[in-house]
């Protein structure tokens, strides 16, 4: 393939989370470099890579010389500013591509892209003050759940509305902000999807996961999911569907729900995905590896599973549980380098073969 990268290259990574930590370990055992682009000290991704800026998405000067010092760039996160990308793509390949950041940025834009490419979401509307959150509720009913368009994720930017006079609140606590109006689904479960498609088109998906939460954050993933193979094989081929039209690179994370009428795309996340750390204990190929292999332009690895996994995060204080987790059989610890523990702050996880 022309454009595989070889060992030795580096790989940037914008973004110093604990998924730009895990992606620059699993980088560094193919025999590839990371440097790592965060405009917060001390980043946990820092204290595994060959380099680290620390600067802003605003100061060109930094990410002009980091485009410049590796050889292709991917991210941990997706909210990154256009200015920055605009900038760095001038130099380099960005991987997975601007348009799913674009999509993915913006809950609107990511429901009507799933809507337009023919799958399924739970009912929506668009809400800009309080005349369209009225007719809104009027369209979809409630329950339902108020959302930001725009930086909502573990449970934040969020507001329930039960009951119609619920309405004024939930429009306060946006902020300003437009929002999303999303209709409550009856579902049985939530499944995630970690897929992963190469420069050269081909697409590997691992085996559906089943995700719990708590307090909106994600506690739970567990595989295989209890779902039924009809179910499994439509969930692989709806992540499919998605990374073909996006002409996708890298892994990605696709959230859904198990309705009685199907199932319905929840969101997606152009990145390797909290549900996918699973993956670490139990296949040949982890979400990180493959999402390099995948913006190495290497060919994609065997997603096949071979053990039943359950991953718990642990958050907050759940970290004090690490003394005894360490005692337990088939149980793999991963422990993000982080400094302090607080509240709805992911510290690490662990994962169990069950």
């Amino acid at each position: 393939m022309s454009e595989m990268l070889h060992p030795g290259a580096t790989i940037g990574i914008l973004g110093g989370g604990q998924l730009g930590r895990m992606l620059s370990v699993a980088a560094s055992r193919l025999g590839f470099k990371c440097h790592i682009f965060e405009p917060g000290a001390e980043p946990p991704a820092g204290h595994v890579a060959h380099r680290v800026t620390t600067a802003g998405y605003d100061d060109a000067v930094a990410l002009a010389e980091f485009a410049a010092s590796v050889d292709v760039v991917t991210y941990e996160f997706e909210n990154i500013p256009t200015e920055a990308l605009d900038l760095i793509e001038a130099t380099r390949a960005i991987r997975p591509g601007r348009r799913v950041l674009a999509i993915s940025q913006d809950r609107i834009h990511e429901k009507s892209f799933v809507n337009e490419i023919g799958l399924a979401t739970a009912p929506w509307a668009e809400v800009s003050d309080m005349a369209s959150l009225e007719a809104a509720i009027a369209k979809i009913g409630t329950p339902a759940i108020l959302k930001t368009t725009r930086l909502g994720y573990d449970g934040k930017g969020q507001a329930r509305i039960m009951a119609p006079e619920d309405a004024p609140a939930a429009l306060a606590a946006m902020e300003g902000a437009t929002a999303v109006l999303e209709g409550f689904v009856d579902f049985s479960a939530e499944i995630s999807v970690i897929a992963a498609r190469g420069l050269d088109g081909s697409v590997a998906c691992f085996d559906p996961g089943e995700n719990v939460h708590k307090s909106g954050i994600l506690h739970t993933t567990t595989v295989p999911a209890r779902i039924s193979e009809a179910q499994r094989t439509d969930a692989i081929l709806i992540a499919a569907r998605i990374l073909n039209a996006l002409d996708y690179v890298g892994v990605m994370g696709v959230e859904l729900f198990v309705t009685p009428k199907g199932l319905l795309v929840n969101e997606i996340a152009p990145r390797v995905h909290n549900s996918g750390h699973w993956t670490q204990a139990g296949c040949t190929v982890d979400q990180f590896e493959q999402h390099i292999r995948a913006v190495a332009g290497w060919p994609l690895g065997d997603g096949s599973r071979y053990a039943d996994v359950e991953m718990l995060n642990l958050i907050g204080d759940d970290v004090a549980m690490v003394p005894d987790l360490a005692k337990a059989p088939r149980t793999q610890i991963h422990l993000y380098g982080k400094a302090e523990a607080k509240p709805g702050r992911k510290m690490g996880h662990v994962n169990r073969v069950l």
